[in-house]
């Protein structure tokens, strides 16, 4: 029996087919890796593959951004050219949905990232991704915030302008209907 977060053979040629074409045509995000390497790294894996099926689903354009030689594992990032638009206008936890008391969002990204097994990005991940080209010029997305931040009421935030990453914060409970997350998966 197939579990929930698997994809029929038919779901996972065509996702594997989305990501060999994504994989082709930026080869400047992941000098000297080999797509056959990642694909039987992805093949051994089907809840990693259903992950980045979901990152695809909403918008995400996952691509592979490294490879962790201690870890032996492959990274991708999402690379759409602006944040997810499946995954805009949330807050940034569950307790920050929990403490709006109008005009709630439907969800909020710490939880769907969750649920899609993924991870929302860090600072320092943001800045790698910017290096890979040119992100969030129209839109911003949610990183990891530090749980100082966070315990304060804050959360952080980050786009692309003026040929600068600018880090922002906003209050947890805010969403914005262009803001969303961007992920990272290790497989």
């Amino acid at each position: 029996m197939k579990s929930k977060k698997e994809l029929s053979l038919q779901q996972r040629d065509e996702q594997l087919e989305t990501l060999q074409v994504r994989f082709e045509k930026n080869m400047n995000r992941h000098k000297g890796l080999d797509w056959a390497t990642v694909q039987a790294k992805l093949e051994v894996n089907p809840e990693k593959l259903w992950s980045l099926s979901e990152m695809e689903r909403t918008g995400g354009e996952p691509d592979v951004v490294g490879y962790d030689k201690k870890t032996d594992e492959y990274i991708f990032y999402d690379c759409s050219l602006e944040s997810p638009k499946g995954r805009r206008s949330l807050c940034y936890d569950r307790k920050a949905l929990d403490d709006r008391k109008e005009f709630k969002p439907e969800n909020n990204a710490i939880d769907l990232a969750t649920a899609m097994g993924i991870e929302l990005l860090t600072e320092e991940q943001y800045r790698e991704l910017q290096k890979l080209g040119k992100f969030d010029m129209k839109t911003s997305s949610w990183l990891k915030t530090p749980s100082d931040i966070r315990k304060l009421g804050g959360a952080i935030f980050a786009d692309f302008r003026y040929d600068n990453v600018f880090v922002y914060h906003n209050g947890a409970q805010s969403y914005y209907a262009g803001r969303a997350f961007r992920g990272s998966l290790r497989v």
